[in-house]
């Protein structure tokens, strides 16, 4: 039978499109980055006139579409890579020309709820559930990115408190918790891992659990002088509006243990497991913090951006609460203090949240302070990220 030069020619065309298709489905396949949207910041519907920040301080929006942008961190030639919780996706974020607002992302898809990220020497490490993963020279292959290389694959897999933050510590270890898989419940009668903040070296040999009686911290940093670590952590969920407080934590030693599930806020008895053990035999947190505020990132200020009166305050970015009467949190808080103790609990930014409504449009996550002194803010409800910059005039003291 004779085919004519037409019937070849459309033949021709719908091979191609097939071995197009093909080819772009094992790409998404292959944990391949593609290009996804060039960002115009006229096009963002997000209200940012309704937050509210100090005078003189300024935000915008960094980037938009990051759907259920969470962790952040940044690489060695300012690549912003970005987690995600239910998308199961990492952003890789880049500012290429410099204006502070993104003009490049790529995708890092087909990952269980890889909420942590963390980056060094030039490596990406990804938290999922249960495992960790490392991309090295991540920078350099974001066209193509390779097959990860596992760094430790034996932690819990259960979903209830599984998402992970991760992050190094100034002794060059990597810090992973394990959430208690429950409201409340004691859970390290079955494994001593769970409710507990874990350490590694960078290979991940060595593994040791660091702290005991942390019911879920999703946001945890070193202080910048002394080198103590501070974490935030969840209050459990069914005692009322307004108790368990949630609350901000100093670890000073290794193998603290801050209370779960005996006791909670450092004073409020458990009604299950109180009984078991006294609140008097655990670190009490430095800040109480309001009852289902949800706080994750806390991070101290030392860039030259901000007045210098906000190197005394741990920044505590609080998601907000899921099941309280009248909704709290969704801002970022500000704790003062003095030395290890807080002598001051107050507002940074909200605005999040229409109290009047109860009607929220994001919901801030982590933080991050860029090398001009700026803060980024991730808010994975809104699916962007903020930059907070100080416009006014500092007053310098004599």
């Amino acid at each position: 039978m004779k085919i004519s030069s037409k019937t070849l020619a459309a033949f021709t065309l719908i091979s191609f499109a097939i071995c197009f298709v093909n080819c772009k489905q094992n790409k998404s396949a292959d944990n391949e980055a593609e290009v996804v949207v060039q960002y115009d910041e006229s096009k963002s519907i997000l209200p940012i006139d309704r937050l509210n920040l100090p005078e003189g301080f300024k935000i915008e929006v960094f980037a938009d579409s990051i759907d259920g942008a969470r962790s952040m961190a940044i690489g060695n030639d300012g690549t912003l890579f970005v987690g995600t919780r239910n998308e199961n996706k990492v952003y890789a974020i880049q500012d290429r020309d410099k204006d502070f607002r993104a003009d490049k992302v790529l995708i890092l898809d087909s990952l269980e709820v890889p909420n942590g990220i963390a980056y060094k020497n030039g490596a990406l490490f990804v938290a999922e559930v249960g495992r960790l993963l490392r991309y090295d020279d991540i920078e350099n292959q974001l066209d193509s990115i390779p097959e990860p290389k596992v760094v430790y694959d034996d932690y819990p897999t259960e979903f209830h408190h599984g998402w992970k933050y991760i992050a190094f510590g100034p002794d060059d270890k990597l810090y992973v918790p394990v959430g208690a898989p429950c409201n409340i419940c004691d859970s390290t009668v079955a494994d001593q891992r769970f409710a507990s903040i874990t350490r590694m070296d960078i290979d991940g040999s060595n593994r040791e659990i660091y702290a005991h009686g942390v019911r879920n911290t999703v946001g945890f940093t070193w202080h910048p002088e002394n080198g103590d670590m501070w974490f935030t952590d969840n209050g459990r969920d069914m005692m009322g509006d307004d108790i368990p407080p949630c609350e901000l934590n100093r670890i000073s030693a290794a193998g603290q243990h801050f209370g779960y599930p005996f006791c909670h806020g450092g004073t409020i008895a458990d009604p299950v497991f109180g009984e078991q053990k006294p609140c008097e035999e655990f670190i009490a947190p430095v800040q109480q913090l309001g009852a289902h505020v949800a706080p994750l990132a806390v991070k101290f200020y030392r860039g030259k951006m901000f007045p210098d009166k906000y190197k005394d305050y741990a920044f505590i970015a609080e998601h907000g609460s899921w099941n309280r009467t009248k909704k709290v949190g969704y801002r970022i808080s500000l704790v003062k203090l003095d030395g290890n103790t807080a002598v001051g609990y107050e507002t940074f930014i909200d605005g999040w949240l229409d109290e009047p409504s109860q009607e929220r449009f994001g919901r801030p996550v982590d933080m991050l302070v860029l090398d001009d002194g700026s803060m980024l803010i991730s808010d994975d409800y809104g699916d962007a990220i903020y930059r907070v910059s100080y416009v006014g005039t500092q007053v310098v003291s004599n």
